[in-house]
Protein backbone atom coordinates (compact mmCIF):
# COMPACT_ATOMS: atom_id res chain seq x y z
CA UNK A 1 0.00 0.00 0.00
CA UNK A 2 1.53 3.46 -1.10
CA UNK A 3 1.77 5.57 2.23
CA UNK A 4 2.61 8.88 0.12
CA UNK A 5 0.76 10.57 -3.22
CA UNK A 6 2.38 11.57 -5.90
CA UNK A 7 2.48 15.76 -5.77
CA UNK A 8 3.85 16.79 -9.27
CA UNK A 9 1.21 19.12 -10.50
CA UNK A 10 0.58 18.38 -14.17
CA UNK A 11 -0.35 20.72 -16.94
CA UNK A 12 -4.31 22.38 -16.99
CA UNK A 13 -6.72 19.96 -18.53
CA UNK A 14 -7.02 19.82 -22.06
CA UNK A 15 -10.39 21.06 -22.46
CA UNK A 16 -9.53 24.10 -20.07
CA UNK A 17 -6.87 25.16 -22.58
CA UNK A 18 -9.16 24.28 -25.88
CA UNK A 19 -11.94 26.55 -23.92
CA UNK A 20 -9.02 29.00 -23.21
CA UNK A 21 -7.51 29.55 -26.50
CA UNK A 22 -10.88 29.52 -27.96
CA UNK A 23 -11.96 32.81 -25.66
CA UNK A 24 -8.69 34.38 -26.77
CA UNK A 25 -8.10 33.64 -30.26
CA UNK A 26 -11.15 32.97 -32.03
CA UNK A 27 -11.80 35.57 -34.37
CA UNK A 28 -15.55 35.32 -34.88
CA UNK A 29 -16.26 36.33 -39.14
CA UNK A 30 -19.99 34.84 -39.50
CA UNK A 31 -22.16 37.71 -40.49
CA UNK A 32 -24.84 34.85 -39.54
CA UNK A 33 -23.60 34.78 -36.30
CA UNK A 34 -23.92 38.47 -35.83
CA UNK A 35 -26.96 38.73 -36.87
CA UNK A 36 -28.73 36.66 -34.62
CA UNK A 37 -26.56 38.19 -31.78
CA UNK A 38 -28.35 40.93 -32.57
CA UNK A 39 -31.96 39.41 -32.18
CA UNK A 40 -30.99 37.62 -29.72
CA UNK A 41 -29.72 40.51 -27.82
CA UNK A 42 -33.04 42.54 -28.50
CA UNK A 43 -35.12 38.83 -27.31
CA UNK A 44 -33.41 38.23 -24.38
CA UNK A 45 -33.60 41.82 -22.98
CA UNK A 46 -36.98 42.00 -24.08
CA UNK A 47 -38.15 38.74 -21.63
CA UNK A 48 -36.60 40.24 -18.93
CA UNK A 49 -38.39 43.42 -18.75
CA UNK A 50 -41.61 41.33 -18.98
CA UNK A 51 -40.82 39.56 -16.31
CA UNK A 52 -40.56 42.93 -14.41
CA UNK A 53 -44.51 42.76 -14.60
CA UNK A 54 -43.97 40.08 -11.71
CA UNK A 55 -43.52 40.50 -8.39
CA UNK A 56 -42.22 37.04 -7.59
CA UNK A 57 -39.47 37.77 -9.58
CA UNK A 58 -39.10 41.44 -8.71
CA UNK A 59 -39.03 40.42 -4.95
CA UNK A 60 -35.30 38.97 -5.83
CA UNK A 61 -33.93 41.99 -6.98
CA UNK A 62 -32.00 45.11 -5.95
CA UNK A 63 -29.07 45.48 -3.38
CA UNK A 64 -29.31 42.93 -0.67
CA UNK A 65 -28.94 46.04 2.08
CA UNK A 66 -31.87 48.07 0.89
CA UNK A 67 -30.75 51.39 -0.44
CA UNK A 68 -27.33 50.87 -1.16
CA UNK A 69 -25.67 53.00 -3.02
CA UNK A 70 -22.62 51.75 -6.02
CA UNK A 71 -21.02 54.59 -6.97
CA UNK A 72 -20.73 54.22 -10.98
CA UNK A 73 -22.81 51.12 -10.63
CA UNK A 74 -24.29 48.62 -13.56
CA UNK A 75 -28.03 49.61 -14.52
CA UNK A 76 -30.16 46.98 -14.25
CA UNK A 77 -32.79 47.58 -16.94
CA UNK A 78 -36.06 48.27 -16.41
CA UNK A 79 -35.37 49.09 -13.16
CA UNK A 80 -33.58 51.96 -10.76
CA UNK A 81 -30.97 49.79 -9.42
CA UNK A 82 -27.22 50.33 -9.65
CA UNK A 83 -25.28 47.56 -8.57
CA UNK A 84 -21.99 45.59 -8.05
CA UNK A 85 -21.32 44.01 -11.39
CA UNK A 86 -21.72 40.44 -9.70
CA UNK A 87 -25.27 41.52 -8.22
CA UNK A 88 -25.97 43.12 -11.37
CA UNK A 89 -24.72 39.91 -12.62
CA UNK A 90 -27.77 37.93 -10.96
CA UNK A 91 -30.20 40.58 -11.46
CA UNK A 92 -30.01 40.41 -14.98
CA UNK A 93 -29.58 37.21 -15.36
CA UNK A 94 -32.82 36.07 -13.46
CA UNK A 95 -35.22 39.08 -15.32
CA UNK A 96 -34.25 37.54 -18.23
CA UNK A 97 -34.60 33.76 -17.14
CA UNK A 98 -37.80 34.15 -15.31
CA UNK A 99 -40.53 33.22 -17.61
CA UNK A 100 -38.72 30.56 -19.42
CA UNK A 101 -39.16 33.01 -22.70
CA UNK A 102 -35.04 33.39 -23.57
CA UNK A 103 -33.66 31.35 -26.41
CA UNK A 104 -32.99 27.71 -25.88
CA UNK A 105 -30.63 24.97 -27.06
CA UNK A 106 -31.23 21.44 -26.87
CA UNK A 107 -28.93 18.12 -27.77
CA UNK A 108 -27.58 15.66 -25.09
CA UNK A 109 -28.04 18.43 -22.79
CA UNK A 110 -30.09 21.56 -22.79
CA UNK A 111 -30.37 25.23 -21.84
CA UNK A 112 -30.89 28.73 -22.48
CA UNK A 113 -27.14 30.35 -23.73
CA UNK A 114 -28.56 33.90 -23.48
CA UNK A 115 -28.79 32.67 -19.66
CA UNK A 116 -24.75 34.34 -20.30
CA UNK A 117 -26.15 37.84 -20.88
CA UNK A 118 -26.67 38.49 -17.62
CA UNK A 119 -22.50 38.56 -16.49
CA UNK A 120 -21.54 39.67 -19.76
CA UNK A 121 -23.73 42.75 -19.66
CA UNK A 122 -22.75 43.23 -16.07
CA UNK A 123 -19.42 42.91 -16.49
CA UNK A 124 -18.87 45.08 -20.05
CA UNK A 125 -21.11 47.86 -18.43
CA UNK A 126 -18.68 47.91 -15.06
CA UNK A 127 -15.58 48.17 -17.70
CA UNK A 128 -16.90 51.05 -19.67
CA UNK A 129 -17.81 53.13 -17.27
CA UNK A 130 -14.26 52.69 -15.44
CA UNK A 131 -11.96 52.53 -18.09
CA UNK A 132 -9.90 55.86 -18.44
CA UNK A 133 -8.44 54.10 -21.60
CA UNK A 134 -10.53 52.21 -23.87
CA UNK A 135 -14.56 51.88 -23.51
CA UNK A 136 -15.54 48.71 -24.26
CA UNK A 137 -18.31 48.50 -27.05
CA UNK A 138 -21.74 46.69 -27.97
CA UNK A 139 -19.71 44.86 -30.41
CA UNK A 140 -17.50 42.88 -27.67
CA UNK A 141 -20.68 42.20 -26.44
CA UNK A 142 -21.95 40.84 -29.36
CA UNK A 143 -18.90 38.71 -29.52
CA UNK A 144 -18.50 37.39 -25.78
CA UNK A 145 -22.38 36.40 -26.44
CA UNK A 146 -21.58 34.38 -29.42
CA UNK A 147 -18.58 32.49 -27.72
CA UNK A 148 -20.24 31.76 -24.46
CA UNK A 149 -23.18 30.83 -27.12
CA UNK A 150 -20.79 28.61 -28.55
CA UNK A 151 -18.70 27.21 -25.14
CA UNK A 152 -22.29 26.27 -23.22
CA UNK A 153 -23.87 24.34 -26.28
CA UNK A 154 -20.91 22.53 -27.96
CA UNK A 155 -20.35 21.03 -24.48
CA UNK A 156 -24.58 20.29 -24.60
CA UNK A 157 -23.99 18.20 -27.86
CA UNK A 158 -21.74 15.76 -26.45
CA UNK A 159 -22.23 15.72 -23.07
CA UNK A 160 -25.37 15.30 -20.39
CA UNK A 161 -25.31 16.37 -17.22
CA UNK A 162 -28.82 15.89 -16.21
CA UNK A 163 -28.21 12.52 -16.77
CA UNK A 164 -25.93 12.74 -13.33
CA UNK A 165 -28.23 14.48 -11.64
CA UNK A 166 -26.86 17.75 -12.43
CA UNK A 167 -28.63 21.22 -13.53
CA UNK A 168 -27.50 22.61 -16.75
CA UNK A 169 -26.64 26.14 -15.70
CA UNK A 170 -23.26 24.36 -14.88
CA UNK A 171 -22.61 25.58 -18.67
CA UNK A 172 -24.26 29.30 -17.70
CA UNK A 173 -21.25 29.32 -14.82
CA UNK A 174 -18.53 27.76 -17.33
CA UNK A 175 -19.14 29.93 -20.16
CA UNK A 176 -19.70 33.33 -18.29
CA UNK A 177 -16.31 32.30 -16.19
CA UNK A 178 -14.81 31.90 -19.83
CA UNK A 179 -15.74 35.36 -21.49
CA UNK A 180 -15.82 37.34 -18.77
CA UNK A 181 -12.35 36.65 -17.92
CA UNK A 182 -11.55 37.54 -21.56
CA UNK A 183 -13.28 40.66 -21.15
CA UNK A 184 -11.60 41.85 -18.10
CA UNK A 185 -8.46 41.49 -19.41
CA UNK A 186 -7.15 38.36 -17.78
CA UNK A 187 -4.21 36.16 -18.85
CA UNK A 188 -4.07 33.25 -20.05
CA UNK A 189 -3.49 31.56 -16.70
CA UNK A 190 -6.05 33.48 -15.36
CA UNK A 191 -8.47 32.27 -17.38
CA UNK A 192 -7.48 29.00 -16.89
CA UNK A 193 -7.47 29.46 -12.83
CA UNK A 194 -10.95 30.77 -13.19
CA UNK A 195 -12.58 27.87 -15.51
CA UNK A 196 -11.19 25.67 -12.77
CA UNK A 197 -12.99 27.11 -10.13
CA UNK A 198 -15.89 26.72 -11.96
CA UNK A 199 -15.38 23.65 -12.29
CA UNK A 200 -14.06 22.99 -8.61
CA UNK A 201 -17.04 25.18 -7.08
CA UNK A 202 -20.56 23.85 -6.26
CA UNK A 203 -22.69 22.08 -8.64
CA UNK A 204 -26.56 22.76 -8.88
CA UNK A 205 -28.62 19.99 -8.15
CA UNK A 206 -31.37 19.26 -11.30
CA UNK A 207 -34.22 18.56 -8.42
CA UNK A 208 -35.56 22.13 -9.13
CA UNK A 209 -36.91 21.15 -12.71
CA UNK A 210 -38.65 18.09 -11.77
CA UNK A 211 -41.30 16.11 -10.13
CA UNK A 212 -41.96 16.35 -7.02
CA UNK A 213 -40.01 19.45 -6.00
CA UNK A 214 -40.48 21.58 -9.30
CA UNK A 215 -40.34 25.09 -8.04
CA UNK A 216 -39.20 28.94 -8.54
CA UNK A 217 -35.55 28.47 -8.30
CA UNK A 218 -34.80 27.17 -12.09
CA UNK A 219 -35.91 30.84 -12.92
CA UNK A 220 -33.49 32.50 -10.96
CA UNK A 221 -30.74 29.39 -11.03
CA UNK A 222 -29.06 30.73 -14.36
CA UNK A 223 -28.94 34.20 -12.86
CA UNK A 224 -27.10 32.62 -10.05
CA UNK A 225 -24.78 31.15 -12.01
CA UNK A 226 -23.65 33.55 -14.24
CA UNK A 227 -23.40 36.20 -11.49
CA UNK A 228 -21.06 33.14 -9.63
CA UNK A 229 -19.14 33.13 -13.20
CA UNK A 230 -18.69 37.10 -12.79
CA UNK A 231 -17.20 36.08 -9.38
CA UNK A 232 -14.88 33.40 -10.02
CA UNK A 233 -13.31 35.46 -12.71
CA UNK A 234 -12.90 38.65 -10.55
CA UNK A 235 -11.28 36.26 -7.75
CA UNK A 236 -9.05 34.63 -10.84
CA UNK A 237 -8.10 38.39 -12.05
CA UNK A 238 -6.82 39.57 -8.24
CA UNK A 239 -4.62 36.28 -8.91
CA UNK A 240 -6.41 33.52 -6.97
CA UNK A 241 -4.78 29.91 -7.59
CA UNK A 242 -5.75 27.00 -10.08
CA UNK A 243 -6.28 23.67 -9.98
CA UNK A 244 -5.05 22.10 -13.20
CA UNK A 245 -6.42 18.70 -13.18
CA UNK A 246 -9.96 19.17 -11.43
CA UNK A 247 -11.86 17.48 -14.44
CA UNK A 248 -8.94 14.25 -14.79
CA UNK A 249 -7.41 13.98 -10.67
CA UNK A 250 -8.34 10.45 -9.88
CA UNK A 251 -10.95 10.39 -6.73
CA UNK A 252 -10.95 13.69 -6.36
CA UNK A 253 -11.59 15.08 -9.51
CA UNK A 254 -14.86 16.56 -11.52
CA UNK A 255 -14.83 13.08 -13.59
CA UNK A 256 -14.63 10.77 -10.88
CA UNK A 257 -16.84 12.52 -8.26
CA UNK A 258 -19.40 14.12 -10.26
CA UNK A 259 -19.67 12.55 -13.46
CA UNK A 260 -19.50 8.75 -13.04
CA UNK A 261 -15.70 8.41 -14.10
CA UNK A 262 -16.83 9.38 -17.72
CA UNK A 263 -14.83 12.17 -19.54
CA UNK A 264 -15.90 14.86 -21.70
CA UNK A 265 -17.04 14.97 -25.38
CA UNK A 266 -16.84 17.66 -27.75
CA UNK A 267 -17.81 16.66 -30.83
CA UNK A 268 -17.10 19.95 -32.53
CA UNK A 269 -14.28 22.36 -32.82
CA UNK A 270 -15.89 25.65 -30.85
CA UNK A 271 -16.85 28.77 -33.35
CA UNK A 272 -19.87 30.33 -33.86
CA UNK A 273 -22.38 27.19 -34.98
CA UNK A 274 -24.11 27.20 -31.90
CA UNK A 275 -25.06 31.11 -32.15
CA UNK A 276 -26.20 30.30 -35.67
CA UNK A 277 -28.72 27.30 -34.93
CA UNK A 278 -30.04 28.90 -31.74
CA UNK A 279 -33.62 28.74 -30.85
CA UNK A 280 -35.63 31.03 -30.05
CA UNK A 281 -39.28 31.02 -28.17
CA UNK A 282 -41.24 32.81 -30.00
CA UNK A 283 -44.41 32.76 -29.90
CA UNK A 284 -45.16 31.38 -26.25
CA UNK A 285 -43.00 31.17 -23.05
CA UNK A 286 -43.49 27.39 -22.95
CA UNK A 287 -41.10 24.64 -22.41
CA UNK A 288 -39.14 24.14 -25.79
CA UNK A 289 -39.96 20.30 -25.84
CA UNK A 290 -43.66 21.32 -25.88
CA UNK A 291 -43.83 24.65 -28.24
CA UNK A 292 -44.69 22.35 -31.12
CA UNK A 293 -47.35 20.64 -29.13
CA UNK A 294 -48.62 23.76 -28.12
CA UNK A 295 -48.73 25.21 -32.01
CA UNK A 296 -50.77 22.05 -33.12
CA UNK A 297 -52.77 22.85 -29.88
CA UNK A 298 -53.93 26.20 -31.09
CA UNK A 299 -54.80 24.87 -34.45
CA UNK A 300 -57.14 22.43 -33.00
CA UNK A 301 -58.68 25.04 -30.99
CA UNK A 302 -61.42 26.48 -33.44
CA UNK A 303 -62.49 22.87 -33.71
CA UNK A 304 -62.99 21.39 -30.21
CA UNK A 305 -63.50 24.51 -28.28
CA UNK A 306 -67.25 23.88 -28.14
CA UNK A 307 -67.03 20.00 -27.73
CA UNK A 308 -65.54 20.13 -25.08
CA UNK A 309 -68.13 17.91 -23.29
CA UNK A 310 -67.59 15.29 -25.85
CA UNK A 311 -63.99 15.03 -25.90
CA UNK A 312 -63.18 11.27 -25.18
CA UNK A 313 -59.23 11.24 -25.29
CA UNK A 314 -56.32 13.27 -26.81
CA UNK A 315 -53.51 11.26 -27.81
CA UNK A 316 -50.22 13.39 -28.00
CA UNK A 317 -47.30 11.90 -29.86
CA UNK A 318 -43.98 12.96 -28.64
CA UNK A 319 -39.84 12.16 -28.34
CA UNK A 320 -38.20 10.72 -25.39
CA UNK A 321 -36.98 13.83 -24.08
CA UNK A 322 -40.40 15.55 -23.74
CA UNK A 323 -41.42 12.44 -21.68
CA UNK A 324 -38.94 12.38 -19.38
CA UNK A 325 -39.26 15.98 -18.67
CA UNK A 326 -42.28 17.66 -18.98
CA UNK A 327 -44.84 14.92 -19.20
CA UNK A 328 -46.59 15.08 -15.51
CA UNK A 329 -49.54 13.61 -13.68
CA UNK A 330 -51.31 14.99 -10.81
CA UNK A 331 -51.31 18.05 -9.19
CA UNK A 332 -49.45 21.46 -10.10
CA UNK A 333 -48.11 23.81 -7.24
CA UNK A 334 -46.88 26.92 -8.87
CA UNK A 335 -46.16 28.92 -11.97
CA UNK A 336 -42.78 26.62 -12.49
CA UNK A 337 -44.37 23.16 -12.16
CA UNK A 338 -47.15 24.28 -14.93
CA UNK A 339 -44.67 25.57 -17.66
CA UNK A 340 -42.95 22.31 -17.15
CA UNK A 341 -46.13 20.19 -17.37
CA UNK A 342 -46.77 19.62 -21.12
CA UNK A 343 -50.53 18.55 -20.79
CA UNK A 344 -51.43 21.77 -19.02
CA UNK A 345 -49.40 23.47 -21.83
CA UNK A 346 -51.60 21.61 -24.36
CA UNK A 347 -54.65 22.18 -22.51
CA UNK A 348 -54.28 25.84 -22.43
CA UNK A 349 -54.02 26.16 -25.68
CA UNK A 350 -56.76 24.10 -26.82
CA UNK A 351 -59.22 26.11 -24.75
CA UNK A 352 -57.62 29.61 -25.22
CA UNK A 353 -56.38 29.19 -28.57
CA UNK A 354 -52.76 30.82 -27.50
CA UNK A 355 -50.75 30.54 -24.10
CA UNK A 356 -49.19 33.97 -22.48
CA UNK A 357 -47.31 33.99 -19.47
CA UNK A 358 -50.32 34.71 -17.35
CA UNK A 359 -51.62 31.12 -18.01
CA UNK A 360 -49.55 29.64 -15.35
CA UNK A 361 -50.84 32.02 -12.44
CA UNK A 362 -53.21 30.41 -10.19
CA UNK A 363 -55.87 32.67 -11.37
CA UNK A 364 -55.92 30.90 -14.72
CA UNK A 365 -54.76 27.26 -13.34
CA UNK A 366 -58.24 27.28 -10.72
CA UNK A 367 -59.83 26.54 -13.78
CA UNK A 368 -61.21 22.74 -13.42
CA UNK A 369 -61.88 22.30 -17.49
CA UNK A 370 -58.06 22.59 -17.51
CA UNK A 371 -57.50 19.34 -15.52
CA UNK A 372 -60.32 17.85 -16.78
CA UNK A 373 -58.70 18.07 -20.26
CA UNK A 374 -55.18 16.74 -18.46
CA UNK A 375 -57.10 13.71 -17.53
CA UNK A 376 -58.07 12.73 -20.56
CA UNK A 377 -54.28 13.37 -22.23
CA UNK A 378 -52.24 9.98 -23.49
CA UNK A 379 -48.82 10.86 -24.07
CA UNK A 380 -46.54 8.11 -26.21
CA UNK A 381 -43.25 8.32 -27.29
CA UNK A 382 -43.37 8.07 -30.94
CA UNK A 383 -39.67 6.56 -31.62
CA UNK A 384 -39.71 8.33 -35.22
CA UNK A 385 -40.05 11.47 -33.39
CA UNK A 386 -37.11 10.92 -30.64
CA UNK A 387 -34.91 9.71 -34.02
CA UNK A 388 -35.25 13.09 -35.34
CA UNK A 389 -34.77 14.71 -32.13
CA UNK A 390 -31.37 13.56 -32.38
CA UNK A 391 -30.11 13.42 -35.59
CA UNK A 392 -27.63 15.84 -36.44
CA UNK A 393 -28.88 16.59 -40.08
CA UNK A 394 -32.76 17.28 -38.35
CA UNK A 395 -32.60 18.50 -34.92
CA UNK A 396 -36.15 18.36 -35.17
CA UNK A 397 -38.44 18.93 -32.18
CA UNK A 398 -41.89 17.32 -33.20
CA UNK A 399 -45.11 16.62 -31.16
CA UNK A 400 -48.53 15.71 -32.93
CA UNK A 401 -51.93 15.38 -31.12
CA UNK A 402 -55.33 13.70 -32.14
CA UNK A 403 -58.45 14.13 -30.63
CA UNK A 404 -61.47 11.49 -30.62
CA UNK A 405 -64.69 12.29 -29.45
CA UNK A 406 -67.56 10.11 -27.55
CA UNK A 407 -68.75 9.23 -30.68
CA UNK A 408 -66.09 7.97 -32.19
CA UNK A 409 -65.42 10.99 -34.64
CA UNK A 410 -61.76 12.02 -34.80
CA UNK A 411 -59.63 15.51 -35.61
CA UNK A 412 -57.18 14.98 -37.95
CA UNK A 413 -53.80 14.16 -36.39
CA UNK A 414 -51.92 17.76 -36.19
CA UNK A 415 -48.34 17.47 -36.58
CA UNK A 416 -45.50 20.06 -35.93
CA UNK A 417 -42.47 18.98 -36.44
CA UNK A 418 -40.34 22.37 -36.57
CA UNK A 419 -41.05 25.37 -33.62
CA UNK A 420 -41.57 28.73 -35.51
CA UNK A 421 -38.42 29.41 -33.58
CA UNK A 422 -36.53 26.58 -34.93
CA UNK A 423 -33.45 28.08 -37.76
CA UNK A 424 -35.18 26.28 -40.39
CA UNK A 425 -38.22 28.62 -40.08
CA UNK A 426 -35.99 31.55 -39.53
CA UNK A 427 -37.10 34.04 -41.93
CA UNK A 428 -40.28 33.28 -40.91
CA UNK A 429 -39.67 33.99 -37.27
CA UNK A 430 -37.89 37.30 -37.76
CA UNK A 431 -40.97 39.63 -37.70
CA UNK A 432 -42.19 37.71 -35.13
CA UNK A 433 -39.62 37.37 -32.57
CA UNK A 434 -39.47 41.43 -33.18
CA UNK A 435 -43.07 41.98 -33.22
CA UNK A 436 -42.88 40.29 -28.92
CA UNK A 437 -39.72 42.74 -28.29
CA UNK A 438 -42.00 45.62 -29.20
CA UNK A 439 -45.41 43.80 -26.75
CA UNK A 440 -42.37 42.65 -23.90
CA UNK A 441 -40.99 46.33 -23.72
CA UNK A 442 -44.71 47.89 -24.15
CA UNK A 443 -45.60 46.45 -20.75
CA UNK A 444 -42.91 48.99 -19.23
CA UNK A 445 -43.06 51.48 -21.63
CA UNK A 446 -44.33 54.36 -23.84
CA UNK A 447 -44.25 53.56 -27.71
CA UNK A 448 -41.58 56.22 -28.62
CA UNK A 449 -38.99 54.63 -26.23
CA UNK A 450 -40.27 50.95 -27.67
CA UNK A 451 -39.27 52.63 -31.33
CA UNK A 452 -36.17 53.88 -30.31
CA UNK A 453 -34.63 50.98 -29.03
CA UNK A 454 -36.04 48.54 -31.78
CA UNK A 455 -34.32 51.21 -34.00
CA UNK A 456 -31.43 50.64 -32.29
CA UNK A 457 -30.95 47.00 -31.84
CA UNK A 458 -31.73 46.67 -35.69
CA UNK A 459 -28.96 49.42 -36.85
CA UNK A 460 -26.07 47.05 -36.83
CA UNK A 461 -23.67 49.84 -37.62
CA UNK A 462 -24.83 52.21 -35.15
CA UNK A 463 -24.97 49.42 -32.25
CA UNK A 464 -22.11 47.92 -32.80
CA UNK A 465 -19.94 50.65 -32.22
CA UNK A 466 -21.63 51.74 -29.18
CA UNK A 467 -19.93 52.24 -25.82
CA UNK A 468 -21.71 49.35 -23.28
CA UNK A 469 -22.47 52.02 -20.75
CA UNK A 470 -24.86 54.44 -23.17
CA UNK A 471 -26.41 51.19 -24.60
CA UNK A 472 -27.28 50.33 -21.09
CA UNK A 473 -28.14 53.68 -20.17
CA UNK A 474 -30.67 53.13 -22.78
CA UNK A 475 -32.84 50.88 -20.82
Amino acid sequence: MNTVENNFRPPFDQILADITDYVLEYVVKSEEAYQTARLCLMDTLGCGILALNYKECTKLLGPVVPETQVPEGVPVPGTSYRLDPILAAFNIGTMIRWLDFNDTWLAKEWGHPSDNLGGILAVADFLSRRSSTKTLTMKEVLIAMIKAHEIQGVFALGNSFNRVGLDHVILVKVATTAVVAQLLGCTREQILNALSLAFVDGQSLRTYRHSPNTGSRKSWAAGDATSRGVFLAMLAQKGEMGYPAVLTAKTWGFYDVLYHGQSFDLPRPFGSYVMEHVLFKIKFPAEFHAQTAVEAAIELHPQIIHRLENIERIVIHTHESAIRIISKQGPLYNPADRDHCLQYMVAIALLKGHLEAEDYEERVACDPRIDALRNKMEVKEAVSFTEDYLAPDKRAIANSIQITFKDGSQTKEVRVDYPVGHRRRREEGIPLLIEKFERNLSTRWGAERVTHLKALCLDAARLEVMPVCEFMDQW
